[in-house]
């Protein structure tokens, strides 16, 4: 007896030690105090969490609270391991969430069922049908499903009462603080007008990116910052609102407090949030991925979604930032299934991932592409198309010498034009006195939109389509440069600052610049063009492709064809701006050499040679090097569902072996039976005018589902939906972090993550967020705030 006393003494000890470590991990104080839970860091999955009595007893309802607002974590779509149980392999089975739907949970991390309103509420009196099973150490025996009954038991189980006690802790209207203070029906709908009116300023300030707060918002203030002021605004133009808010509400129920403006943008975050995954339903996606620093320095992972809708349109959906201080590819890994598993996602779901080819992403052993694969090898990775195409530029302009003497060249004449607001009030006038010629002699037309003031945009390796920017500003401007300069070399501050204009000067003024100006401008025109093209939110993979190969042969047709048409356009920019032709035929002495040991080349090869065919070698080499996808088997069989010319690609093989790659949406059975489907779908192809002059796989999925053949063919549609899934570019995070510096600017630079975070997600998903009725965000946010005292 001793021995099984002091053995059980040791068991209660490792128990509590494993509690506490439990309870740091998740940041909950080991004695009881006041200390505030962070209720949007609570464990989601129920084999990690710690027991409800280790909560202080004033903050157990609010976590009760929130984990009923979560409801029972269900991880659908994982793929449930199997364990021997006798002498057969046994696993968890995922409709059982059917029909146990409002208690069962599911642990990914010990493999295990738990009873999510029993861990809330289960009474410390007696014993049911599992004993802790279902509360702290799991149920495991899969062979016995009826055990799940028997924990459910009578009307009066254990199970049933803490059943009950869940239904009526989200019934306010039974809760006996609500009964002790009930007010009048008058005293309500004055309330529901004062919330009303702070969820519609919020939701004005949140669509524009606004900040809420002021600088001094006590009532002698002349400015108490764009929250109150709106507020006010809409109480003078209003009078039923004007008689229930500010000065006309009770002190304590004004809903006008910082904490409450927050509880409400954390409501409609998280309504458009569920309309974005209730649109994503159990589909699969492609995650796409990308890091930045906001304003105040700190590390911002953005991760966005992409799928395809009912209506079998791709779509790109922004789901929310993660900051982590280390930016290692385990680090991000694990924020990314923080993220995934706080909206009841899966990594198992994922069917592409997409990255900027940053070496902790995209690492082939410790990158977080490869950490993905190892948890779901069918997450297939694309490197975003667009960074490649800008990689592709910026390899020429760094090992071309001409190429990046010019590209050098104009960063300083950027530089210089733009050096003082003098200079930049010159450059304006200049435009401005060329314009209204231009319109005097007809060469330009005016109206809406047209001849705007327009200035440099500077050249940056990471800025997608800059380069190009930059070349056609210097062009357009050119002559206006010329005179911002010679401004400089006459009247600048310093003998420093007038040698160098002069010297740039006499660098503008060469047929050598020109020359090169000209032929990097017609180069990234066709990359230029593409890029805008890779970065469309709905652009399938194997339209990216079927354009990469576009541009390819324009340069191609460029390097065989259009020597003669870009003489002609660089001569005529000479002409017109007095530079010096030189004589093709006259022999050029290259710089950099010894005139002894220099070859001897005229003009016309070194300006055709050396220059045109060597560039143009080296953008199309670019080209070929990095895009090296399209060669895959993968991408080769996925042409094969390109709908263009009556389905001329079609390649019935092809698309089987596309469906193997996926062998967790197609099982041996329906590859087998996807085969006879392809027969009869490419007949009705081709037999279908509908279907006759459609351009790309995202029209054929909107055709299909148009005509409901999305039902008929369930199979090739679901290869359609994969084709689609896919990421080309990571373009909508890209975006995300130009929101960001809206959003999170100099002024709101103390913006916390969670804050930070809501305020995005309704600022980029305005499309979503506008069809959010007011109604959802009122039930979310008294939810949330039943038992707050309201200031």
């Amino acid at each position: 007896m001793d021995k099984f006393l002091k053995r059980k003494s040791m068991v209660n000890e490792e128990t509590s030690q494993r509690e506490k470590s439990n309870l740091e991990l998740q940041h909950v104080p080991l004695k009881k105090s006041q200390v505030e839970i962070n209720l949007d860091d609570l464990q989601s999955d129920p084999g990690l969490r710690v027991k409800i009595s280790n909560y202080d007893p004033n903050d157990r309802e609010k976590v009760r609270r929130a984990y009923l607002q979560k409801g029972p974590c269900q991880p659908r779509n994982h793929n449930f391991p199997q364990r021997k149980i006798g002498k057969a392999s046994r696993r968890f089975c995922p409709s059982w969430f059917n029909e146990f739907g409002n208690w069962l949970e599911y642990s990914i991390s010990k493999d295990a069922a738990f009873c999510l309103c029993c861990y809330l509420f289960r009474p410390d009196f007696g014993k049911q049908v599992g004993g802790d099973s279902f509360t702290s150490v799991g149920f495991t025996n899969w062979k016995k499903k009826e055990i799940f009954v028997k924990h459910v038991g009578s009307s009066n189980s254990a199970h049933n009462q803490a059943w009950q006690k869940c239904v009526d802790l989200m019934k306010e209207s039974q809760h006996i603080e609500v009964a002790l203070t009930r007010q009048t029906e008058q005293a309500r709908n004055l309330y529901r007008v004062r919330l009303t009116a702070s969820v519609d300023c919020i939701r004005f300030l949140l669509r524009q990116g606004l900040a809420f707060r002021g600088h001094n918002e006590s009532e002698s203030s002349f400015n108490q910052g764009n929250f109150l002021e709106l507020l006010k605004f809409v109480a003078d133009h209003n009078e039923d609102i004007k008689n229930a808010v500010l000065q006309n509400a009770p002190e304590n129920n004004q809903l006008i407090s910082p904490e409450i403006q927050k509880d409400i943008v954390n409501a409609a975050c998280l309504e458009t949030t569920n309309a974005i995954l209730n649109e994503l339903g159990d589909e699969v996606f492609a995650m796409l991925v990308d890091e930045s620093r906001d304003i105040s320095d700190k590390e911002q992972m953005a991760i966005a979604l992409r799928y395809v809708n009912l209506r079998g349109i791709v779509v790109e959906r922004f789901l929310g930032i993660a900051h982590d201080g280390d930016t290692s590819s385990l680090s991000l890994k694990k924020a990314i299934e923080s993220l995934l598993s706080y909206y009841g996602l899966s990594i198992a779901r994922i069917r592409g991932q997409g990255y900027d080819g940053a070496s902790n992403m995209r690492g082939e052993f410790n990158g977080l592409k490869s950490l993905i694969l190892k948890d779901n090898p069918f997450a297939y990775y694309v490197h975003c198309f667009a960074h490649q195409l800008q990689l592709t530029i910026v390899a020429v302009a760094k090992n071309h010498l001409q190429v990046a003497s010019l590209f050098n060249l104009v960063a300083i004449v950027v530089k210089v034009v733009g050096g003082s607001c003098k200079r930049q009030d010159i450059f304006r006038e200049k435009r401005m006195a060329e314009v209204k010629k231009a319109l005097g002699n007809g060469e330009i037309f005016s109206g809406r939109g047209l001849n705007q003031e327009s200035g440099f945009k500077k050249a940056g390796d990471t800025r997608w389509g800059s380069h190009y920017d930059t070349l056609m500003s210097l062009i357009v401007h050119f002559s206006i440069v010329l005179d911002v300069l010679e401004y400089v070399v006459e009247d600048g501050a310093h003998s420093e600052q007038k040698a160098e204009a002069a010297g740039l000067l006499d660098s503008l003024e060469t047929f050598d610049f020109a020359f090169t100006l000209h032929l990097l401008k017609s180069i990234l025109g066709v990359t230029n063009e593409l890029s805008q093209i890779l970065q469309r939110k709905n652009q399938d993979i194997v339209n990216a492709m079927i354009q990469v190969k576009v541009s390819k042969k324009r340069l191609q047709l460029m390097r065989d064809n259009g020597w003669d048409d870009l003489l002609n356009e660089v001569m005529m920019f000479c002409n017109c701006h007095d530079i010096v032709i030189p004589d093709m035929n006259e022999v050029r002495v290259l710089k950099g050499r010894s005139r002894r040991k220099a070859p001897i080349v005229t003009n016309l090869h070194y300006y055709k040679v050396s220059l045109f065919y060597e560039v143009l070698d080296m953008q199309l080499q670019e080209l070929n090097d990095r895009f090296t996808e399209v060669n895959t088997e993968l991408l080769l069989c996925m042409e094969c569902l390109s709908p263009e010319n009556l389905f001329s690609a079609f390649d019935k093989e092809k698309l089987l072996q596309f469906a193997k790659f996926y062998p967790a949406d197609f099982s041996s059975i329906e590859i087998l039976a996807l085969g006879n489907q392809l027969d009869n779908y490419f007949m009705d192809m081709n037999s279908s005018k509908e279907f006759a002059n459609l351009k790309g796989i995202g029209s054929l999925a909107r055709e299909l589902v148009e005509t409901r053949r999305d039902i008929v063919y369930p199979l090739v549609y679901k290869l359609i939906k994969l084709a689609l899934v896919l990421p080309v570019a990571t373009a909508t995070v890209e975006r995300a972090f130009s929101a960001m510096k809206i959003v999170k600017n100099r002024l709101r630079n103390q913006m916390g993550d969670r804050w930070l975070n809501d305020c995005l997600v309704t600022f980029i998903e305005k499309e979503v967020f506008d069809t959010i009725d007011n109604e959802l965000i009122l039930r979310r946010f008294q939810n949330m705030c039943t038992r707050r005292e309201f200031l």
